[in-house]
């Protein structure tokens, strides 16, 4: 049975979900490029729970029309709240979940999104608005986003031709589409950049209203540097996710922007919706968004610009303000940089199958600097670690690595970014090797036996700081297990065996350790559960979206983790009969560690290698330790 080792380092990027940085709207874009008719944001009950309109841009909505020389545009004003609650409730309906299929079906027909059968109908929708006087009209292009418990659907200004084309697409007879074909889906949206803006507005509004706004943090060091990071990468199979680093981060020249939306978020849930502070929302868009045109979409920026203001110190001639720097620093001059790097490992322990090693990494930055410098800073050990992929962040111009070097000229922006994220080999042998073996006794019984080696190599100032394996058992309940690691404690929940060798505060540095763990696994007996035909159709259905099936289930009344399992394991086929818990995503344990002490890419920068332009006394550091 293979092994898998995985680990990253503890650089704070909790908000950094995607691991990129926060939207930035270019002023290109809003020069005409991105304008917002209207947000909406929807409950899971098909509710408004906030809406926001702009009135100037819906009067150049009508004058576009009046220029083509017909009234359409008054004839399609912006719908009240109920109407576009009603229709959502409709579209859902009609095609089968919030966001729909996305291509034809036989429940298909005209004027749904799913006619025009193309997946992007998913993500950009349309509305059809019932009057109660008769009639009705359409909405489109709507950005539709689910975050939380929340639909955020924005809609942009388009041209009356692009709107025009889209209404025949509802009505053609044919079918999908060719990526050459003139008049295609695509080739309509990739003529209007109001959709890349619309989708950033969405992003950064779900953002906001679950909480997601805080920046990456950088650690400061309180002493010296020595190396890189790893830590335990738990998200796939339900482990508690690591804890914060006891360093205290850098403190922000702003406000705090996730003081206010904790607040309201850490409020009692209403309705089970977990509610969002709307006066700090809507205080966002009236900065980020003036009159309906994006401008920045930081939101960090944003608060900061209404916290302090603009800056009073005019720029140099000679220089030009980038759109990622709205206003410029003023206090302590510092600057520090801190990397965070992620091992994944695949350990067969077999001589006809490869172990896979790999690691990838980002280097995160802050400089408080005033004015608008900048800075170089070199990368070595280029060679060494064998980057095969890196890209930057949007302000840095880097140059053709040469030899084992490569140098970064950047203008920083404000507050805590993303650098770099590159990707490389491992260099070295894991911290952790070994195998584990796991066959079953009897139908409801398994012997298992697990013989690693910790630090095998790794010489100080390598510290391992944690080390767990985990034995993840989906299909089965675990009633009980037998027997007495040589090192570390044992516990258990319903689905999973956890095995910790090495606790927090209780390092492993200088030396290699040999820990085995031997015993045997008693299940709950196997148990037939029926469904109903609802449930069954539900899963099924290949498209159907978490939330929405979920709401179904819970109707009619069957168990959603049962339902949830069901879904999530309903491909994955049992390979033996003999090997009954052997099967594609499950047939392994997985190790979670985190070490201090040294990068394992061999990738590192040297702090008194940084040079700023115009120079300036502003010490440089570079923390990658907890």
């Amino acid at each position: 049975w293979p092994l898998r080792v995985s680990g990253h380092p503890i650089l704070e990027t909790s908000a950094e979900s995607t691991a990129t940085a926060r939207p930035h709207l270019r002023r290109s874009m809003s020069g005409g490029g991105c304008s917002i008719r209207a947000i909406w944001i929807l409950t899971p009950n098909d509710a408004v729970a906030f809406s926001r309109r702009f009135a100037v841009v819906e009067k150049r909505w009508r004058v576009a029309w009046e220029a083509e020389g017909v009234g359409k545009g008054a004839e399609m004003p912006l719908p009240a709240d109920y109407e576009v609650a009603a229709a959502f409730a409709n579209r859902r309906r009609r095609e089968g979940t919030a966001r729909g299929s996305g291509i034809r079906t036989n429940l298909s027909s005209v004027g749904l999104d799913s006619w025009v059968d193309d997946p992007i109908t998913r993500h950009i929708i349309s509305l059809q608005i019932d009057k109660e006087e008769g009639g009705g009209f359409m909405l489109w292009p709507v950005v539709l986003q689910k975050r939380g418990s929340y639909y955020v659907l924005v809609l942009p200004l388009v041209d009356p031709q692009s709107f025009k084309a889209f209404e025949s697409l509802l009505k053609r007879p044919d079918c999908g589409s060719s990526a050459k074909e003139n008049g295609n889906l695509s080739s309509i949206l990739l003529n209007l950049p109001c959709i890349t803006g619309a989708f950033m507005v969405a992003n950064v509004i779900g953002d906001i209203i679950t909480g997601d706004v805080a920046e990456p943090e950088v650690i400061v060091s309180s002493g010296p540097s020595v190396g890189g990071l790893l830590d335990s990468l738990t998200g796939s199979i339900g482990i508690t996710a690591r804890s914060k680093p006891s360093a205290a981060p850098v403190a922000a020249p702003v406000a705090s922007v996730s003081s206010p939306v904790g607040a309201a978020q850490s409020d009692s849930l209403k309705g089970g919706i977990r509610p969002f502070d709307k006066e700090l929302l809507r205080s966002f868009i009236i900065g980020a968004m003036p009159f309906g045109t994006p401008q920045d979409l930081n939101y960090g920026n944003v608060s900061s610009i209404r916290t302090t203001g603009y800056s009073a110190d005019p720029l140099p001639t000679d220089q030009k303000q980038p759109a990622w720097k709205p206003y410029l620093y003023k206090g302590r001059q510092r600057t520090l940089f801190s990397s965070l790097e992620t091992i994944n490992a695949a350990l067969y322990d077999r001589d006809d199958v490869p172990d896979f090693l790999s690691v990838s990494g980002q280097l995160t930055c802050r400089a408080e600097l005033e004015g608008l410098p900048d800075v170089s800073l070199p990368l070595t050990g280029l060679k060494t670690a064998r980057v095969e992929v890196s890209s930057f962040h949007h302000c840095v111009q880097a140059s053709e690595p040469t030899g084992n070097k490569q140098s970064l000229l950047f203008q920083p922006p404000l507050g805590n970014f993303v650098l770099m994220h590159y990707q490389a080999p491992c260099n070295i042998d894991p911290p952790v090797k070994g195998f584990y073996q796991l066959s079953m006794v009897s139908e409801n019984e398994g012997a298992f036996l697990f013989k690693l080696r910790l630090m095998e190599g790794y010489k100080s100032p390598f510290l391992m700081e944690f080390c767990m394996v985990t034995m993840p058992f989906p299909r089965r309940r675990v009633a009980s297990y037998d027997g007495n690691p040589s090192v570390g404690t044992v516990s258990m929940t319903e689905h999973l065996i956890e095995w910790r060798i090495v606790s927090s505060g209780r390092g492993l540095s200088g030396r290699s350790i040999e820990a085995t763990f031997s015993g045997t696994v008693r299940f709950h007996p196997r148990t037939t559960q029926r469904v109903n035909s609802s449930f069954r159709s539900a899963t099924t259905t290949a498209f159907a979206e978490d939330s929405d099936c979920e709401q179904d289930i819970t109707k009619n009344g069957a168990n959603l983790d049962d339902y949830l399992m069901e879904k999530m394991n309903k491909d994955l086929q049992a390979v033996d009969l003999e090997e009954p818990l052997s099967w594609q995503a499950y047939n392994y344990a997985k190790v979670s560690f985190k070490i201090v002490g040294g990068t394992l890419s061999g990738l590192i920068i040297d702090p008194r290698s940084v040079t700023i332009y115009p120079s300036v006394k502003a010490p440089v550091e570079y923390s990658m330790q907890p």
